[in-house]
């Protein structure tokens, strides 16, 4: 595809074109696409403002780039020899681009012979259910849903329209998927809460009756565990997307739009609000609230309440502008507590 032709077509999108340039040797050829550092004369790449790539910019042999309205980066782009586009939302642009050079892959609606499935089961048009699938009793599948193949569903779960749960993913007993939702390989939606009672004879087990609610556009990563409760449901709103590796406890409330980078651990009970970002390995303690728009930064520890609208960093989380100077001073430490040795010993003489 010329690289003239993309444009053209990104035109009718949401990521903003602002201005556009073909390089001094004509209208490249885009049959792919890769990072600044790896792109090769055939392959889009693109920059985001404030990016710390820019000086990779000089060096890129892409054929092509998508930019930020700005004329610095425009202006080196032109004296490297690179065609490029200008947007208002670059990164937007790119994952457009993404689309129309790899098309998803069009999957026939068809049963594999070797699925298992169970009686009463619904089956909507356009369904799609791959090898070694199973599907126990009651269950209900949307139209145009794709189960890829090794994917368990345990009875009385109900997917609906245009969802995908990809190989090897399991739900448990009673879970519901609204429609759009992407279920990644090896994750497990529903499985049981870690409820236990202490007796003298031991850990006495609290039967998991509750069940699992993903709203639509929901995405969860590979890997990943999404808990029932006790009693009620854990609740998942529509459009938050999931990393790989994430756990989410028995009884939690995660809003609209969230965002759980991966290895974060959220336990039983929590509420987290709308557009709620957690970075890598955030830990979210039991029925800790975090407010609307609240992000906390990698490695962060919440055991309180975060009011909306927060950036929070460390451990216990503390706001991010006084962990950032907390940081600075941690290295200074020995020097500090020498000095104060000293100061303690001269006070005594």
């Amino acid at each position: 595809m010329y690289f003239s032709h993309l444009i053209n077509s990104l035109r009718q999108g949401s990521a903003g074109l602002q201005r556009q340039y073909q390089a001094y040797g004509g209208d490249p050829v885009i049959c792919g696409a890769a990072s600044l550092e790896q792109a090769g004369p055939n392959q889009l790449s693109f920059l985001e403002e404030g990016n710390s790539l820019v000086a990779e910019l000089e060096k890129s042999q892409a054929g092509a780039i998508l930019l930020p309205d700005q004329d610095d980066l425009i202006a080196l782009s032109e004296n490297h020899g690179l065609a490029w586009a200008a947007f208002t939302n670059p990164r937007l642009a790119f994952a457009e681009s993404l689309e129309i050079l790899y098309p998803a892959r069009r999957i026939v609606a068809e049963i594999h012979p070797s699925a298992v499935i169970a009686e009463r089961v619904e089956l909507a048009a356009g369904v799609s259910i791959g090898a070694q699938v199973y599907i126990g009793e009651d269950c209900k599948i949307g139209a145009g849903t794709i189960l890829h193949p090794g994917v368990v569903l345990y009875p009385n779960v109900i997917i609906e329209d245009n969802c995908e749960v990809h190989a090897n993913a399991v739900l448990h007993l009673g879970c519901r998927l609204g429609r759009g939702c992407v279920i990644h390989s090896n994750a497990v939606i529903g499985s049981e809460g870690f409820g236990f009672v202490p007796t003298e004879q031991g850990w006495r087990k609290i039967p998991q009756t509750g069940r699992v609610f993903l709203e639509e556009n929901v995405e969860v990563g590979c890997n990943s565990a999404i808990d029932r409760p006790a009693v009620g449901e854990t609740r998942i709103g529509a459009g938050t997307k999931i990393d790989n590796l994430v756990q989410i406890g028995h009884g939690v409330a995660v809003g609209h739009g969230c965002a759980l980078a991966s290895q974060v651990g959220i336990a039983g009970g929590a509420r987290l609000g709308n557009g709620v970002i957690l970075a890598g390995q955030v830990g979210v303690a039991n029925r800790v609230v975090i407010g609307d728009r609240t992000i906390a930064s990698s490695r962060t520890g919440v055991h309180s309440e975060i009011p909306a609208g927060q950036v929070v960093s460390g451990f216990p989380a503390i706001a991010n502008r006084q962990w950032l100077r907390c940081s600075a001073i941690y290295k200074k430490l020995p020097e500090m507590a020498n000095d104060l040795r000293k100061l303690k010993q001269s006070i005594k003489d």
